[in-house]
């Protein structure tokens, strides 16, 4: 059998045990993709294994793969995440990373004498506590990027993935088990909690309206609706007009000119139709969305790669087509047509014209439906060349007398989150379907955990039942579960922080898809998910630039 048909065979049978194995629940609770881990630990006890360069190439092709893909989903809100909640949020989870930080060195320091915690085991250990895979993978490369050929030898790299397997059932068990003392602790009534996060948490974003207004003000008349003062910073947007005597009703736009006696429809949020109705008239029941006449409303999907990120005013449909936009819609929240908005793919915007018009703007726009089910392979590959040469760049972070390098766990995160904010470069568009995105974060992950699993397989069995083994499982669920609830008690007790929010940084300050399905299955709050997507790339910076530290500081 050729080494290229047994790497297949094997991998493809570590992925279906493991992943077999990691569907099977308890109270709620399963390994999913780690249970590849486990598998090819098992496999790799038996036997199994493929030749080392092949699995090289596999795991860390699959981890670039991983960490590329999340940065792409997290990459475009995070901005606005951070600017909600982020000091806050990301304060804590640095406190968490920290404190894990100081925990490895101490017990580093306690038994390194005895031989019972090396350097290697240390950074292992760090990795799975925290269960944060892709620091394992900075770790891995770390040691082999070392000068000295007795610190970089292959053994010393299995020690590292031995120590991660270790430690890594007891991180899961410890987050969970954190965050069931906390809600023990803190007294928490599910219930309270959700609504009080409903209360204080809802989107920055007011919902946008539309009324009609008589203008009976005689000072108008004559007027340009765009000269209006205060018209951008109410973010208000005329998209329809009848004029004082007719029956026909107009498509609007910032350069229609107004008259005594005309109704207007007009759409923005409560607090900015609240300012801008005084300075106008009244409001009238006058539904012009049911008069007629040439006015028509059609929703447009952004899909053409030359309008992403110009601003409304840049692109001056008025002027140009005679056209306006109303509304526009990100991700399922609503949100009012300002001239300093920039259209993103994937974008619907409302948008109000006669049909010629509404025809020239759709070409404009794109509203290719179909493409944003459809997966461009040149911009992700590009992007993962880059995040590559991103993560070989060497740098310094004041106090470490040595350089760090992003790394292939780092890198490749680093440049999707910037590329998918920027969302094009020439016809280069990072936009990824979420289910397609998903689909490659799993292939990566698993690629990642098979190869890690067989490596470490040999040695686990021997390793987890030796007494420095039962101390490496005591240690790890130590650095899981002392900075999670010393946090989570400064969370509560001092930020006032709700208990679904605290458990969003306790499994985002760990990176653990595993806890924050638990978390979310106490609840149907997004108040978890949001404050574990404002805390994970942080937190998976820290823990990669981490685990290398520990390995430069300890071996």
């Amino acid at each position: 059998m050729s080494p290229i048909i047994q790497a297949i065979l094997v991998l493809t049978s570590v992925a279906v045990s493991g992943l077999l194995l990691g569907s099977v629940r308890f109270r709620g609770i399963g390994l999913g993709s780690a249970g590849v881990l486990f598998a090819g630990i098992l496999l790799g006890h038996f036997g199994f294994e493929i030749e080392p360069e092949i699995s090289e190439f596999a795991k860390e092709f699959g981890l670039v793969l991983f960490v590329f893909m999340i940065g792409l989903h997290l990459g475009p809100g995070i901005v606005q995440l951070w600017r909600q909640q982020g000091i806050v949020l990301n304060s804590l989870a640095f406190a968490v990373v920290l404190q894990g930080f100081l925990l490895i060195c101490v017990f580093h320091g306690v038994f390194q004498s005895s031989g019972r915690l090396s350097g290697y085991a240390a950074g292992g250990l760090f990795s799975g506590a925290t269960t944060n895979t892709p620091s394992l993978g900075a770790a891995q490369q770390a040691v082999a990027s070392l000068e000295d050929p007795e610190k970089s030898r292959p053994e010393n790299v299995k020690t590292l993935a031995s120590a991660y397997a270790v430690a890594y059932p007891g991180g899961i068990v410890g987050i969970i088990a954190a965050m069931l003392i906390m809600k023990r602790l803190f007294r928490i009534n599910l219930d309270q909690e959700v609504d009080s996060s409903e209360t204080n948490g809802k989107s920055s974003l007011p919902p946008i309206n539309r009324q009609s207004l008589l203008i009976d003000n005689a000072r108008l008349a004559g007027v340009k609706f765009g000269d209006l003062p205060g018209l951008e910073e109410t973010g208000i947007r005329i998209s329809r007009i009848r004029r004082a005597g007719e029956d026909s009703v107009a498509a609007a736009t910032i350069n229609t000119v107004l008259g005594e006696g005309d109704v207007i429809q007009v759409v923005g949020s409560e607090e900015g139709l609240q300012r801008f109705v005084p300075m106008i008239g009244q409001v009238t029941d006058v539904n012009l969305m049911e008069s007629k006449g040439t006015a028509r409303l059609r929703r447009i999907v952004i899909t053409e790669a030359s309008v992403l990120n110009q601003t409304l005013r840049q692109l001056s449909l008025d002027q140009r087509y005679n056209a306006t936009v109303t509304r526009i819609r990100r991700s399922g929240v609503e949100m009012a047509a300002r001239g300093t908005t920039r259209l993103q793919y994937g974008d619907v915007v409302n948008v109000v014209g006669d049909d010629e018009a509404l025809d020239r703007v759709t070409e404009l726009l794109g509203n290719s439906v179909r493409s944003l089910d459809e997966t461009h392979f040149a911009p992700i590959f590009f992007g993962i060349a880059l995040g590559v040469l991103l993560g070989m760049i060497p740098f310094q972070i004041p106090g470490i007398p040595f350089a760090v390098k992003l790394g292939l766990a780092g890198g490749p995160l680093i440049a999707a989150i910037l590329l998918s904010m920027i969302g094009r470069i020439g016809w280069f568009v990072w936009y990824i379907p979420y289910s397609a995105n998903l689909a490659l974060r799993e292939m990566g992950i698993i690629l990642f955990l098979a190869c890690a699993g067989l490596g470490a397989g040999r040695t686990f069995f021997s390793t987890a039942m030796s007494a420095d083994g039962l101390l490496w499982m005591f240690a790890g669920i130590v650095v899981t579960m002392v900075p999670l609830l010393t946090t989570g008690i400064a969370a509560r007790y001092v930020f006032k922080l709700n208990y679904l929010t605290i458990c969003g940084v306790v499994a985002g300050s760990m990176t653990d898809p595993p806890a924050l399905a638990f978390a979310n299955s106490l609840s149907d709050s997004e108040a978890t998910t949001t404050a574990y997507a404002a805390v994970y790339p942080l937190t998976m910076m820290l823990r990669i630039l981490a685990a290398q530290t520990l390995i430069y500081l300890l071996v």
